[in-house]
């Protein structure tokens, strides 16, 4: 009986180490990804995830206006938002 349980141990040791390791750390920033996106309000200076500053012109269910110069604006889904800056980062 020791001998298949013995056998099963290093398994689910591996398996503990890979959610301590991996599993839980992704989940941790994919919750903030989530809550910095609902966080978003206009005016909020954000980079995309094409690389893309600009300041949150309007804002949508799903979409977000940016404005990446004078009078242009291009949309983008409010996942493509990567980081919000701090003010006073776009000119």
């Amino acid at each position: 009986m020791f001998g298949s349980l013995g056998s099963m141990l290093p398994l689910v040791l591996m398996f503990v180490v890979l959610y301590f390791v991996m599993i839980r750390p992704q989940m941790k920033k994919q919750k903030e990804h989530k809550a910095m996106i609902d966080a978003l309000a206009k005016g909020d200076e954000v980079v995309t995830s094409g690389g893309v500053l600009g300041k949150v012109s309007k804002m949508g269910e799903s979409f977000l206006s940016v404005e990446v110069a004078s009078g242009v604006e291009i949309q983008v889904q409010r996942s493509a938002v990567v980081q919000v800056m701090p003010k006073g980062t776009v000119k």
